[in-house]
């Protein structure tokens, strides 16, 4: 079957990759995981008779007999393995996240159950975990201008919501700015990215609605799918034949017992998932869609701004049309360096959110100050005020991110995602390896982010870099030099350029990419 011009490109663009870890490596973290485990057993023995003191909260003994507050084995888990090594999370900062920042010093005197400051900070440490994907979180004077006129107009807060007296003049240029940058009819913002997702979701979907949702979809969504009461199936990540499997199996069976026609199908999925660094296979999933009249929900809160050869995210990436994208999400956390999220499309859609969304009925306005440093941000990619400075950093952040996936293939560790993605897990896997990591790094300067199970897979724990486009060449080459050595020091470069046939399966699917 003929595919439009969209089809072709897509076809063309690099594939997400997931390369598979040599058999011995998983075997090696599975029993990592299994000797850590019967320590733990053997220590809460030791405490169950006095020989150890045990410092995390308890149950009262009166309460015993009352349902118990938090599950066993997550005790077990907080008590036994995230005590040793959260040294390695939570680390107190003293400056701004821009490229580098400044680290408070902490040490433990009893195995990380307490810490004390020392008074050292640690300066200049290069930052290789926020968001910043354009580094305008940034505190340069010359450039927050706008913003302090902000605050020096309308203070810091609005202490109301939009419905009431927090309805200003800037929020309502900034939701016709977001809708022209975006290329839809209109679009509605709201002051926390988190509630953008779990407060508007129920307010599109209820009982008699199917949410269709990608595997590895964010918290945020999962939790606005379960609050909306909706039936919710889970389709294989960036799996084409799973997802039609189950838009097939919606239309023809409808809902349980009574079989009668869902009142709505709704495809959620990310932009970019943020502990892959792989992106949505857009022009399938909008071919799915139209095949099965079914909705969708793009979330684009890690790819806007940071995508795009002007920085509109997936959709101009893969060079679609936004109109067929029925529900625009994204956030202002990450690529604006500010907070707060929108949701965008038709203007029948967002005029009902105004209406009926919890958060923007009940939640406090956007901050005036945030408000005004997004507008800023937004002119500055489109090229507004006289300047191209957005733009170049949208292009800078493109090399950064195509040079240090490279880079780190080179090397040989293996890497997810896709080449344009400035999310980039590099794969660890041994828990043991996971706090070596970090703590190696930190030596050198160098502050990661690392995250292990049950945030991932139990073999698949890793390390997440953010590039950003405020990185220069040679800070990447000393994050890079950092981890050639550390690499070698710790055995983890692993890989075999053998890649898992999970990234993408729609090759078979008979569905095609015209309207």
């Amino acid at each position: 079957k003929g595919a439009n011009k969209n089809g072709a490109a897509a076809q063309g663009r690099p594939r997400n990759r997931f390369e598979q870890a040599p058999l011995y490596v998983a075997v090696l973290t599975y029993v990592g995981f299994g000797i850590v485990t019967l320590f733990g057993y053997f220590r809460d023995f030791l405490r169950a008779l006095r020989l150890e003191k045990c410092h995390i909260a308890q149950e009262r003994q009166e309460l015993k007999e009352f349902v118990p507050l938090y599950q066993d084995f997550e005790n077990f888990y907080t008590r036994n393995l995230y005590m040793r090594v959260r040294d390695n999370w939570n680390r107190p900062i003293c400056s701004l996240p821009g490229p580098v920042f400044d680290l408070m010093e902490r040490v433990s005197d009893d195995y990380n159950w307490t810490f004390r400051l020392t008074g050292r900070t640690l300066k200049n440490v290069i930052n290789m975990g926020s968001y910043n994907y354009l580094g305008f979180a940034e505190n340069n004077a010359l450039f927050l201008t706008t913003v302090a006129e902000a605050v020096r107009g309308y203070g810091v807060g609005t202490c109301s919501t939009r419905q009431e007296m927090g309805n200003l003049r800037i929020h309502e240029e900034l939701e016709q700015l977001v809708a022209e940058f975006l290329g839809v009819e209109s679009a509605m913002t709201f002051g926390m990215g988190f509630a953008t997702n779990s407060m508007n979701i129920p307010a599109l979907v209820g009982k008699g609605c199917l949410i269709l949702s990608d595997e590895l979809n964010h918290t945020s969504l999962i939790l606005g799918a379960r609050l909306s009461g909706a039936t919710i199936r889970i389709f294989k990540h960036n799996n084409m034949q799973s997802l039609e499997r189950l838009l097939r199996d919606a239309v023809c069976s409808g809902q349980p017992r009574t079989h009668r026609p869902w009142r709505k199908i709704l495809i959620m999925v990310e932009g970019i998932y943020s502990m892959e660094g792989s992106l949505v296979c857009l022009p399938e999933i909008v071919a799915l869609k139209k095949k099965y009249k079914a909705y969708l929900y793009l979330d684009e809160a890690h790819s806007i701004g940071a995508l795009g050869p002007t920085g509109r995210g997936v959709i101009e990436l893969f060079g679609m049309d936004a109109k067929d994208i029925d529900i625009l999400m994204g956030t202002f956390t990450k690529s604006f360096g500010a907070a707060g999220g929108y949701i965008a499309g038709k203007k029948e859609l967002v005029d009902y959110l105004r209406s009926h969304s919890h958060s923007a009925v009940y939640a406090s306005a956007m901050s005036p100050p945030v408000t005004e440093q997004i507008i800023r941000v937004i002119k500055g990619i489109m090229g507004r005020g006289g300047t191209n400075e957005g733009l170049r950093r949208v292009h800078r952040l493109m090399e950064n991110t195509r040079y240090f996936r490279r880079r780190l293939r080179e090397m040989g560790f293996i890497i997810y995602g896709n080449e344009d993605s400035p999310v980039v897990p590099l794969l660890l896997y041994l828990p043991a390896k996971v706090v070596a990591f970090s703590r190696a790094m930190l030596e050198k300067n160098i502050g990661v982010v690392v995250v292990g199970f049950p945030a991932t897979p139990i073999t698949e724990a890793r390390a997440r870099f953010c590039v950003s486009a405020a990185h220069t060449r040679d800070m990447l080459d000393k994050v890079l030099d950092a981890l050639d050595e550390v690499g070698d020091a710790l055995s983890i470069k692993f890989s075999r350029q053998k890649f898992s046939p999970r990234s993408e399966l729609y090759d078979g699917t008979d569905f095609e990419l015209d309207s």
